[in-house]
């Protein structure tokens, strides 16, 4: 009994013993409750499709354990008697400890939100992935930065000067990187507004082509005539674009022209003839046919028809239908096309002499 009253450290052999035991039983406690809380949010994460008892599952198993012993023997100090310097050292290893805990859990919610996303859009969009991958790499970076930030200010660390230092770098930085940072908005705002995706057909300007790349700088296209078109991501935005993917339907106009010389009861044929032609049509939806106007060297007529399916090769085909029964009605009733004519009328004059 004498032998646990003896003092070391300014503390008996007793109090020592149970600042030991205290911090077991706390490094035991918090573990206890570290995975009780992530069995119990697990099996709330199976039976739940939101995906925010997940988040809470990620953060806590990214719990570091040498972390929980030095909370601990921050608690267990408190039971002992030690020195104001060493005292205020163990306060300040435990701030730095949440601080560091704190950042460890923020980093496993982001990199968890960031992961979830890039496995949503991994078929369904797989040119964000490569934007969302950076996105999360800035993120943590801007995360692990503020970390060392409250590190250093707890130190004791005058950090106002390396504030303004990173801030004014930073705009140095930016103004230096301008285009490249200018490129890299404009891939997120093509990742989060979606105006095209991977595979749609875009026209731009006067160039058009099929997306199968979209980069945090460039986008890349595929022509009809086989040729890779790349733009600025930058430049691409201040284009005007045309989605021929996003199309639910193809409104399409053509002209006839039929000649002068045609009789009228045949021209007030024409319409109900096109008309049944194109009423007939699969995929189509007829809208009207009018004699539109007096050409130069021929009757004008205007049709609009929408094809219901936007796919350009089923428009064609429709379109060729079209013109092929209408040139056999044509045929069949005597209505015939104009083609450019030119008349000359010559006058001779009678000269005397």
């Amino acid at each position: 009994m004498n032998l646990l009253q003896e003092v070391y450290g300014g503390n008996t052999i007793q109090n020592w013993l149970v600042a030991l035991l205290t911090l077991i039983l706390a490094f035991a406690a918090l573990k206890i409750i570290q995975r009780l809380a992530i069995r119990k949010l697990s099996r709330l994460a199976a039976a739940t499709e939101t995906q925010i008892d997940d988040l809470f599952v990620c953060m806590l198993r990214n719990t570091k354990s040498f972390i929980l012993l030095i909370l601990s023997a921050y608690i267990a100090s408190q039971t002992i008697y030690i020195s104001p310097a060493i005292s205020g050292f163990w306060q300040k290893l435990a701030i730095l400890m949440l601080i560091l805990q704190g950042g460890l859990w923020a980093g496993a919610g982001i990199s968890f939100s960031f992961d979830q996303t890039i496995h949503r859009k991994m078929e369904a969009d797989a040119s964000s992935i490569t934007t969302l991958k950076f996105l999360k790499f800035i993120s943590r970076f801007i995360l692990w930065t503020i970390v060392l930030l409250l590190i250093l200010d707890n130190l004791g660390f005058n950090i106002t000067g390396l504030v303004a230092g990173l801030g004014i770098g930073g705009i140095a930085v930016a103004l230096a990187v301008q285009n490249i940072l200018g490129d890299l908005l404009a891939s997120l705002s093509i990742i989060l507004d979606k105006p095209f995706v991977i595979g749609d057909f875009i026209e731009v300007d006067s160039l058009s082509g099929t997306v199968e790349y979209i980069g945090l700088k460039t986008t890349r296209l595929r022509s009809l005539s086989g040729e890779q078109l790349i733009f600025s991501n930058n430049d691409l935005l201040k284009s005007r674009i045309r989605n021929y993917r996003r199309m639910s339907e193809r409104r399409v106009v053509f002209g006839l022209g039929i000649d002068y010389r045609t009789p009228p009861e045949k021209l007030q044929e024409i319409n109900m003839i096109i008309t049944g032609i194109i009423g007939k049509m699969e995929n189509v939806r007829f809208d009207r046919v009018h004699f539109k106007e007096y050409g130069d060297s021929s009757l004008k007529y205007e049709v609009v028809f929408f094809v219901t399916n936007p796919d350009y090769k089923i428009y064609m085909n429709v379109q060729e239908s079209i013109n092929l029964a209408i040139f056999r009605s044509f045929r069949e009733k005597g209505i015939q096309f104009a083609h450019p004519v030119r008349t000359i009328f010559m006058q001779n004059e009678a000269k005397e002499f």
